[in-house]
Formats: C-alpha cells, sequence, structure tokens
C-alpha cells in the first residue's frame, strides 16, 4: 500500500451478529474439497460459494513469531475478535527484505540478505497458518512489494548491483529505479527462489507442507506491483515476469489460486487492456484491485494528514469528499468488472481504506465518514456479480499508538513505519466501523444461506 496507508450497546449488536460464525475443529489432512478453487467466475469451497469479508494484516507473522515483535497472546486474541465480526479471510505478508537501515523499513527483517533468513519469523508464519486452520479461516500471502516499506522490488534490485534504491520524495527517480526490477534477470531469480522457498515450505507445527493447507486461500505475485513505466517494452515484460512466476508458483502448489496483487488501472499504469491481460493470463486465477480515494485525490486536493499540514490547510476534507469518493470508488470498480467480462475470473478488492475523520489517529476518533464508506463498498459487493470478496486496511485491532510514526517496541498496527499510526487502522473500539464490517459479512452468510 502506497500513502504519502462507543456504546455497550454497539458492542453487544456486534457480538449477536457473530453468532453465525464459530469457530471449527481444524482437519488434520486436507481434501480437493477444503481448498478455494474457482467455478463459473465464483470462488468456492467445499461444494459452496466462498464470497467473504476480510480485512488486511500484514503484520500477523511477526505477532505469531517467538522473536522481536511477537505477541501470541495478542495474536490469538485478535483472531478471535476477527472471527466475530465475520472476517474470515487474511491478507498477509510473508517478506521484508534488505538492510533496516532505513527508518520507514517495517521490523524485524525477515530476509536481510539473499538467501538469509530469520528463522524465528518463519515459524511465526508457520504458528499463524497452523492458527487459521483452528478457526477456518484463510488467507492470501503476498510474497513480494513493490514499495520501499518492506524492502521489496528496491531490495532485490539493491542485491542484483543497480546501486541504492531512491526514496519515494524523488518520484521520477524512484520510477526510474523500480521499473529496472521486471528488466532485471538477478533481481528477479532473486525474487522467485523466495517464493520457492516460502511456497515450498513445511509447517513446523503441523508437519504439513503448505501446499497442503486449507488455510492458505491464494499466493500473490506481490504487494501493488506494477511496471513503473508506460513504455510498451516495460509493459510486455511485466506481463512476462508475471507469467513467468505465477507458473513457477503453480508448478509448486497446484492446490492453491494464484493472483496479482494489482491495485487496477494504476497498478496497470492506467492501461486496462493491461490489466485485462494481467488478470487472464492462464495461471492467474483471480482478478483484484485497490481503493484509496484519499491518496488518489477523489476527495478533493491532496492533503498531507501530518499535524502540520492539516493547520496550514485548515481543513480535513473529508466532508466534502464522501460523496466524491462513493462516485469514484464506483467507477473505479465498474471498469475493472467490465474489462473482464466473460473470462470466468472473480474480483477482490483487496484494499481499501478510508481515514479517520479529521485524519486523526487516537483509537477514540470519530470514523463516521470511513463507516459509510465501509458500507458503500460493501454495497458493491452485492451489486456487481464479478465482485467475490473484500478486504478492508486494515486490522488495529488492541493496539494503541504511541509515536504519529512506529517506533521498536510499538504495538504493530496496521499502518506500515511510514504512515501515521492509527490512520487507516481499524481498532477493536471502533465499534461503528465493525458493526458495517459484521454486516456485511452476515448478509454473505445469509445469501449462501439462502441459496443451499
Amino acid at each position: 500500500m502506497l500513502r504519502h496507508t462507543l456504546c455497550l450497546l454497539c458492542a453487544l449488536a456486534l457480538c449477536q451478529t457473530a453468532t453465525a460464525y464459530s469457530p471449527a475443529t481444524r482437519q488434520d489432512k486436507a481434501d480437493g474439497q477444503d481448498f478455494v478453487s474457482v467455478k463459473d467466475g465464483r470462488f468456492c469451497r467445499r461444494g459452496k460459494d466462498y464470497s467473504f469479508v476480510g480485512t488486511n494484516f500484514w503484520y500477523g507473522p511477526i505477532l505469531a513469531s517467538e522473536g522481536q515483535g511477537g505477541d501470541r497472546p495478542r495474536l490469538k486474541r485478535e483472531l478471535d475478535a476477527m472471527q466475530k465480526a465475520g472476517i474470515r479471510n487474511l491478507r498477509i505478508l510473508a517478506g521484508a527484505e534488505g538492510s533496516d537501515k532505513r527508518l520507514t523499513h517495517i521490523r524485524p527483517i525477515l530476509q536481510p540478505s539473499p538467501g538469509e533468513y530469520n528463522d524465528t519469523l518463519l515459524r511465526g508464519l508457520d504458528f499463524l497458518i497452523d492458527e487459521l486452520e483452528r478457526r477456518d479461516m484463510t488467507a492470501v500471502i503476498y510474497l513480494n512489494n513493490a514499495w520501499e516499506w518492506s524492502g521489496g522490488f528496491g531490495a532485490y534490485l539493491e542485491w542484483a548491483d543497480e546501486g541504492e534504491a531512491p526514496e519515494p520524495s524523488d518520484w521520477q527517480a524512484f520510477l526510474d529505479y523500480h521499473c529496472r526490477f521486471v528488466q532485471n534477470a538477478k533481481a528477479m531469480e532473486l525474487a522467485t527462489r523466495h517464493a520457492e522457498r516460502i511456497v515450498s515450505r513445511i509447517n513446523s507445527i503441523t508437519g504439513k507442507p503448505y501446499t497442503q493447507s486449507p488455510a492458505i486461500m491464494a499466493w500473490e505475485l506481490a504487494n501493488e506491483p506494477r511496471p513503473f513505466s508506460r513504455r510498451p517494452e516495460v509493459k510486455e515484460a511485466f506481463l512476462s515476469w508475471a507469467q513467468q512466476l505465477a507458473r513457477r508458483i503453480k508448478a509448486l502448489d497446484p492446490n492453491h489460486l494464484v493472483t496479482t496483487g494489482s491495485e487496477g488501472y494504476f497498478g496497470c499504469e492506467c492501461d486496462m487492456t493491461l490489466f485485462r491481460r494481467l488478470h487472464t493470463l492462464p495461471e492467474i486465477d483471480y482478478a483484484c484491485l485497490h481503493l484509496w480515494p484519499h491518496t488518489w485525490g477523489w476527495m478533493g486536493k491532496f492533503v498531507s494528514p501530518m499535524p502540520e499540514a492539516r493547520r496550514v490547510n485548515g481543513s480535513d476534507g473529508t466532508a466534502r469528499g464522501f460523496q466524491s469518493a462513493c462516485e469514484e470508488s464506483r467507477k473505479y470498480i465498474e471498469a475493472a468488472c467490465n474489462a473482464l467480462k466473460g473470462s470466468g475470473r472473480p474480483v477482490v478488492i483487496e484494499e481499501f481504506g478510508y481515514p479517520r475523520d479529521g485524519y486523526a489517529t487516537t483509537a477514540t476518533s470519530s470514523t463516521a465518514h470511513r463507516n459509510a464508506y465501509y458500507a458503500y463498498i460493501f454495497r458493491q459487493a452485492q451489486n456487481f456479480k464479478e465482485l467475490s470478496g473484500c478486504n478492508f486496511w486494515g486490522w488495529g485491532g488492541e493496539a494503541q499508538p504511541l509515536h504519529n510514526r512506529w517506533h521498536p517496541a510499538d504495538p504493530y498496527t496496521c499502518d506500515p513505519n511510514h504512515e501515521e499510526q492509527g490512520l487507516y487502522s481499524v481498532f477493536r473500539t471502533d465499534y461503528g466501523t465493525l458493526k458495517a464490517v459484521s454486516r456485511a459479512a452476515q448478509a454473505l452468510y445469509d445469501k449462501k444461506q439462502a441459496l443451499q
């Protein structure tokens, strides 16, 4: 994700709404029915529709570890709270590469140098997958990142002797550098080796290969991969990279789905032909898109969420921009669905975020506009038959931000280190937001019950 991303009665209502969701007993051996598949343009699991409401939880494997940043009791509480709200799918990161010298880089780092791994974090991923199996929840696991906050493309390019990656603040230099990823054979090979290592891993807790885990819904090539250039030869190189990596993942793991991690129109350099070509590759099972109305200027001119900028601007922009955010989001979704008509590919809105009112960050601040925006996006899942899932950004749970930016030893929210902590996070005290989430999950559940 790139971004420069109460009353007791409400709580009781939320719990009552969630009674349809209860932990399932983990199966020791999965069969084909336990894996999510695609049938007639929809997700299917155990012979039934598998539409879902989910969330982003990139830091889950860190929280699940026994090392730096780990807190397994909190992890279990968070998973239980998500399940009670009807959240059944998590989008998590199996990455973090390169040096921690950058203040914006998440910590701890999984792969500090090529092929060198933090085994404690890998066991954390094992633990998280086991806990998801116990709850009959699923995860989409992304294996790389186009952006610098976890290393990603930039780290692999540095390892491939392309020099130091520039900061996004120098945007043109950032584009010129990162577009080399899909043109650099060494960088791509290093990233492919990482993907192979994760996909072929054997879980140290369950003793099962990841390829046999029913908790894994899909492997994702990267978080928000893009060509970073509109030059035709770079777009072709981007398509080739996506196809080759997806093909390799499929060869290692024929049981699980593969998707791209694309933002959609913007992630395909404003080229919907590229969007369709990317998501109709034979090795890609479904399409995804992201929605960031504030960052993309749909709420009016982008305003930095930093307090000093708010004072200068004198407006939070949320009330004025809410209607525009909804209208532009609908058009963005419609364009993606239209581009994929006849392809048989489901579509997932796997990231969508909306700032707290007034760009506040405290867990007690108002979220009225965000609640309404969430409800609007969830309604689109009912309106567009191609949409089969929605993952909001992101789960902050019981965390309480301690600083404007994340510091080591601070609790993880879902806002990466370079962003204001709490701006987009959904905390367990955000009863209005969770009510919208739970209602959407219940609507999907009721719809499926009626079809059975």
